[in-house]
């Protein structure tokens, strides 16, 4: 699965989670807390909904570094490969 066929699936999840935020016009580097508006319950389902949709394992000590679509994405990379 390359990058842009995990952007979609991971902004498919985050529309489902805040449909008010503009998939269109997404900048991944923007930090989903302060930009987005995502509290920590929002993160949090959208790590759950990743999990259940791609089966990676993301494990609560790594959650600090899904700051912005960017880092998540990177740490789906090196994971997706590897289930």
């Amino acid at each position: 699965m390359n990058r842009e066929e995990l952007r979609t699936i991971v902004l498919e999840e985050l529309s489902a989670i805040a449909p008010d935020i503009d998939i269109d016009h997404f900048d991944d580097r923007a930090r989903l807390r302060d930009e987005y508006d995502l509290d920590s319950m929002d993160a949090l389902n959208l790590l759950t909904a990743v999990h259940q949709r791609l089966g990676v394992n993301i494990p609560e000590s790594d959650y600090a570094r899904m700051q912005n679509l960017q880092a998540l994405l990177d740490y789906l990379e090196t994971r997706v490969e590897n289930c």
